[in-house]
């Protein structure tokens, strides 16, 4: 019996979309297709090498694609697949969330870094 035979569907799901880039890399790759440095200026502080390691993550669970294209200098694309498409339900509400209690965990966590 393997993890996924056993676990939550809530486990399944952060498996996929767990770690502290994946759901900000789905959010900007839900309007357009982005090169590497493109999601490093949206997302800007995130190192080179965790990027790189978020998005291989993500393109081993077929959320996202990879593509190279055969030009000098190199020129790759990351894009949802169709199978990462069907988590933008889960980003957006995700978003909606964080941009309606935004306020309120400043306020919680400003209390906690003042003790």
């Amino acid at each position: 019996m393997d993890f996924l035979d056993r676990a939550c569907p809530v486990e399944v799901t952060l498996s996929v979309i767990g770690g502290k880039w994946k759901g900000v890399i789905l959010y900007h790759l839900q309007s357009r297709p982005l090169r590497f440095n493109e999601l490093r200026r949206l997302i800007p502080d995130v190192t080179q090498r965790m990027l790189t390691l978020q998005l291989r993550e993500l393109e081993e669970d077929g959320v996202i694609h990879r593509e190279v294209y055969p030009v000098v200098p190199p020129k790759v694309e990351y894009s949802l697949t169709d199978f990462g498409s069907t988590l933008s339900p889960v980003i957006l509400s995700i978003r909606q969330w964080g941009k309606r209690h935004q306020d309120e965990i400043r306020t919680i966590k400003s209390k906690q870094f003042s003790k």
